[in-house]
């Protein structure tokens, strides 16, 4: 069985999203562990989580739970009415904005690394919706 673009893109953002996670629980078990921190101490922003790293990587994690599933269903509504010619081009672009994003994210907060992480999110957001309008036929 072959996997169409954007099957890849979906399987690819859903799994990038579950990898952040596992990075995050791994740190966080370690810290738990280590008697670092309380099993019941973590604060849902990753605000007293130690070093900036953990800190960036709640809020990416965080970032792609609140924006992946709306990627995801557009290429899902995609896949169902068999449309994936309008989504299948750049269905790789989109998913490797979201890990450039993401890792961009993990990196710094720097102004350059700010800017360079809006650039992903935005070309994310224009293939999104040139799909959306597209699939409605708008365009």
């Amino acid at each position: 069985m072959t996997l169409s673009p954007s099957a890849v893109a979906l399987l690819g953002l859903l799994g990038w999203t579950l990898f952040l996670l596992m990075l995050m629980l791994n740190q966080r078990g370690l810290l738990v562990l280590s008697g670092k921190l309380a099993v019941n101490g973590f604060s849902p922003d990753g605000s007293n989580m130690p070093g900036a790293f953990g800190q960036r990587l709640v809020r990416a994690h965080a970032n792609c739970v609140e924006n992946v599933p709306i990627m995801a269903a557009v290429l899902l509504y995609a896949m169902v009415v068999s449309q994936t010619s309008i989504t299948d081009p750049l269905a790789g672009s989109l998913l490797a904005a979201r890990i450039f994003q993401s890792c961009m994210h993990l990196i710094s907060t720097s102004a350059l690394f700010v800017w360079l992480r809006f650039a992903g999110f935005l070309v994310q957001i224009v293939i999104t919706l040139w799909w959306l309008l597209r699939l409605a036929g708008l365009i």
